[in-house]
């Protein structure tokens, strides 16, 4: 008899039955998502090798993966298991035996006698098809078992005939002597719920075959809720419409996703939507147009029973804020129930809930606006302007730049919002890396209409003029002139103004605040500082939004000339009191941005990481112009610690968006610290790569990005051993010294002297004595030892670098004192330094420094063979342990004392 196991209808009658969705994907579901499900298998498998166990129930929603997960299990267990799958009727069939029916076929006729003798004949049948394997029944029930086939199977379990695997959405739909045995633990239950996002990740990744960016995890994740069936089903469909691309090893969204059209996803919402009363199917259609409605006006629009009935059959969530807000549970039931209905349809359903006003804006969140916004462009109806520039300022500030393009499109030159539009235009026209347009937009707005602002809004048109010149090389240098023209027309003083809150006084702030952003974007730290600090302080300056963005703006600065620690003050006095500056656009990412930096340079690249992590309940429509900031500023945290196999996931996902979506020319950042990534870990051909693609990329961009972007490309060509990259960086520090920036000359000069000379490491030093901090202090220490060539100096300053866990920082330091030591005769020093080199090999692949006086690693044998020696192990009982000759180990131990410099096995403890 064939070894391949029985499946659904071989053989069979009308008994075994495929229900609706019955392979969902099959196999190729099996393939891909049983691998972020590690846990749950070990669960089952145990279950299925316990002595005492009689099976497992698995249970959990439709499309979690139940079955594919059950066959997986089954098919570890190896071919010295028979297995055997059943399938119970569709519901409401309650024929005998229904699950068993073409076993029941094969018996004789003599077998079919009483109820008994079916039984030993189907216990019989099993048993001689198993030939003498243990046999395993998988039973998946997506209908009622009917009485006789229960009782078959509960004998078959207690008699240890075959363990089972039943498999149910619940164990309420499992006959009652399941239940028994599921109290008795003679069964074991394993829920599935549906993915997490890494689990959701995991299964793109086994999907896909290739790296995938952050903000496709997070959108498909927010759309499907982590069920691995839709999952499946989203991706085919946005491989189909082309939006799902892969973009240099790295799968990436072109687009937002929209799910007009998909059929695979249709056809699962339509086989859940013909399972609901009509009443459910209109809240349903209410809410794919609304997307959020309050618990109050929605039972009272159809009834409070149909809403709690809907919210315990998982349907809806209901939000614990004050407003209790409603929606539908999963995101791709309302995009897809959205796609079926006519505009007449949803134009009715948004009067029944409105009427034929719109909602008073004062009362709007942010979100609301938005949603507001989205369901009346649906319908195909107007917005005012006063809501179409509201929402457009609210998706600009939630990161949602083409939303806020399509929100004021429709404003009309003679509107009275149309230089708000205008303003709101070119601030998304900004986001998306378009400053050409996003100066048209401003110049659009009439002399006469700049006549008849305010000073205040005429200050804020202004400002949004020069963010948009900087952008544009041949307009930057222009933006001192147009801030003294205003400041003219104004009749204003520089400086922050005495007279707030009064329009002239917020309107010279605005100005103010504007030029500060000029010198922070050219790079112009030092000289600005004083006014800053006038400006950031709570005693002097009562104008909460202008201190706080001084503040910010400082911060920066400080960190650039050397006081780090200071900026590390301010950083954390200023993030107390974002709540006092109101709703301004961004400002949250900006202060975010800015502690990055200030925390960067300061080298506490792990607390860099605590800022840029995923947003917390945002809507998957916002996440892609985030996600690729977020990424590129993840890889740069790791890339600056020496950590380039760990930066390059997050940096290839950057690069991949950031190729689609441009966001304010990071992309030539993204190039350089990729190229840095991969020389840090000796793939040259790669970093070559990506130089390449930086050389072909350059742009204009604000000094702050220049900056790191210089530094990556400069650090990569050292590592390549580029000489000019050497002589670029010794070049950028002395520009930054003599504009003040110290902190940015000491990080240039710590990766410009790898091989430096003693004039390059008085600099060091001497630029040292003007910062802050642990990496100040481990610059001067570097440039110390390496000019006196002592080791201890450079040990203590590779303990400081292994506190901020800069592995390559710190690899430097003990190569370079395993050699002073070695040529000073400091065997104590030598055997520490040794050490910790041979520690730091596992994260640090390619060396910065390679002592000169002998490799600086023992080989696998030899550190095996020096460990059993230094614990006084003799020859003899080491070459019996290892399996070689007495004469290979005293050859090894020839080569350890060498390399490491020392005369006797007492010396080898703490070494090795």
């Amino acid at each position: 008899m064939s070894n391949e196991p029985l499946s659904w209808g071989r053989g069979s009658t009308a008994g075994v039955l495929a229900g609706p969705g019955a392979s969902a994907g099959g196999t190729d579901l099996q393939r891909w998502s049983v691998p972020a499900r590690s846990a749950d298998l070990e669960s089952i498998r145990n279950a299925l090798t316990d002595p005492d166990s009689l099976g497992v129930v698995i249970t959990g929603a439709r499309g979690v993966g139940k079955s594919s997960l059950a066959r997986t299990a089954v098919a570890d267990l190896g071919p010295d298991v028979w297995a055997l799958q059943l399938r119970s009727p569709l519901a409401g069939s309650q024929t005998s035996y229904g699950c068993l029916a073409f076993l029941l076929a094969r018996l004789p006729q003599s077998a079919m006698g009483s109820p008994t003798a079916i039984l030993q004949g189907i216990t019989s049948l099993i048993r001689s098809d198993a030939g003498g394997r243990e046999c395993i029944i998988t039973l998946d029930t997506t209908g009622m078992i009917d009485d006789m086939s229960a009782g078959i199977l509960l004998n078959i379990m207690l008699t240890r005939t075959a363990r089972v695997i039943a498999i149910a959405p619940g164990t309420s739909d499992l006959p009652a002597d399941f239940h028994w045995l599921l109290t008795d633990r003679r069964l074991t239950e394993v829920r599935l719920e549906n993915l997490n996002e890494l689990q959701t990740r995991q299964v793109l990744l086994t999907l896909l075959g290739h790296r995938v960016s952050a903000s496709l995890v997070s959108t498909y994740h927010a759309i499907v809720g982590g069920n691995p069936l839709l999952l499946k089903a989203l991706v085919t469909e946005q491989q189909q419409s082309g939006n799902l691309v892969l973009s240099d090893s790295v799968w990436t969204l072109r687009d937002k996703v929209v799910l007009d059209g998909a059929a695979g996803l249709d056809d699962i919402v339509r086989s859940r939507w013909s399972r609901e009363t009509p009443e459910s199917r209109e809240v349903m259609e209410m809410l794919s147009c609304a997307r959020r409605v309050p618990l109050s006006r929605l039972s009272e629009l159809y009834g409070t029973d149909i809403v709690a009935d809907m919210e315990d059959a998982g349907l809806l969530k209901v939000g614990d804020t004050e407003e209790r807000w409603v929606s539908l549970r999963e995101q791709y039931l309302g995009d897809v129930v959205r796609s079926w209905l006519s505009i007449s349809r949803r134009r009715e359903l948004r009067s029944e809930l409105l009427g034929d006003d719109e909602p008073e804006l004062a009362k709007l969140s942010l979100e609301e606006r938005i949603e507001f916004a989205a369901w009346t462009r649906e319908c195909q109806a107007e917005l005012s302007p006063t809501m179409a520039v509201a929402a457009a300022e609210a998706a600009v500030q939630m990161f949602d730049p083409r939303f806020a393009l399509s929100c004021v499109e429709g404003l009309k030159r003679t509107d009275a919002e149309w230089v708000a539009g205008q303003h709101h235009k070119a601030t998304a026209y900004l986001l998306l890396d378009l400053p050409l347009q996003a100066m048209d937009a401003l110049d659009s707005i009439s002399q006469a209409q700049l006549d008849e602002l305010g000073v205040e809004d005429f200050a804020r048109v202004v400002a949004a003029k020069c963010r948009v010149m900087m952008w544009l090389p041949e307009q930057c240098d222009k933006v001192p002139a147009e801030i003294a023209d205003a400041r003219r027309r104004l009749d204003v003083a520089p400086g922050p103004a005495a007279s707030w809150p009064d329009a002239l006084g917020a309107a010279a702030n605005v100005i103010t605040l504007a030029e500060f952003e000029y010198r922070s974007f050219i790079g112009d730290y030092a000289p600005m500082i004083p006014v800053l600090e006038e400006a950031a302080d709570p005693a002097t300056n009562k104008d909460p939004g202008f201190r706080i963005q001084s503040a910010l703006i400082l911060m920066h600065s400080l960190s650039a000339v050397g006081r780090e620690m200071d900026a590390l003050q301010l950083m954390r006095r200023v993030g107390g009191q974002l709540s006092d500056a109101g709703p301004m656009t961004g400002l949250r990412e900006m202060f975010a941005m800015t502690a990055f930096s200030v925390l960067l340079q300061a080298g506490q690249w792990r607390r860099c990481l605590d800022l840029v992590g995923p947003p917390k309940g945002h809507e998957e429509r916002r996440l892609a112009h985030r996600t690729s900031a977020m990424e590129l500023a993840t890889g740069i945290a790791y890339v600056y610690s020496g950590r380039g196999a760990v930066a390059l996931d997050s940096l290839l996902s950057a690069v991949a968006q950031l190729e689609l979506r441009p966001v304010v020319n990071m992309l030539q950042a993204a190039y350089a610290a990729t190229a840095f990534a991969y020389a840090q870990i000796g793939n040259a051909g790669q970093a070559h790569k990506y130089l390449d693609k930086l050389r072909g990329a350059r742009g204009h961009c604000n000094f702050r990005t220049k900056v790191v972007t210089d530094f990556c490309a400069d650090m990569a060509g050292r590592w390549l051993g580029d000489p000019d990259a050497v002589k670029r960086l010794l070049d950028a520090a002395r520009r930054d010294i003599a504009a003040e920036r110290y902190t940015l000359a000491g990080i240039s000069l710590l990766g410009a002297t790898v091989n430096g000379t003693d004039d390059d490491f008085r600099l060091m030093e001497q630029v040292a004595g003007h910062r802050q901090g642990k990496l100040a202090e481990i610059s001067r220490l570097i440039a110390v030892g390496s000019r006196t060539k002592d080791a201890k100096v450079l040990l203590e300053g590779a303990h400081l670098a292994a506190e901020l866990e800069l592995d390559a920082v710190e690899a430097r330091c003990v190569a370079l004192a395993v050699d002073f030591a070695r040529h000073s005769g400091d065997s104590a020093s030598a055997r520490v330094a040794q050490a910790r080199l041979d520690s730091l090999t596992a994260t640090v692949p390619s060396l910065p420094i390679v002592p000169s006086s002998g490799s600086p690693l023992l080989t696998a044998r030899e550190r095996q063979i020096s460990r059993l020696a230094g614990r006084g192990v003799s020859n003899r009982d080491i070459a019996l342990e290892i399996g070689v000759s007495v004469r290979t180990v005293e050859g090894h131990l020839y080569q350890v004392f060498t390399k490491l410099g020392v005369t006797s096995r007492g010396d080898l403890p703490g070494l090795v």
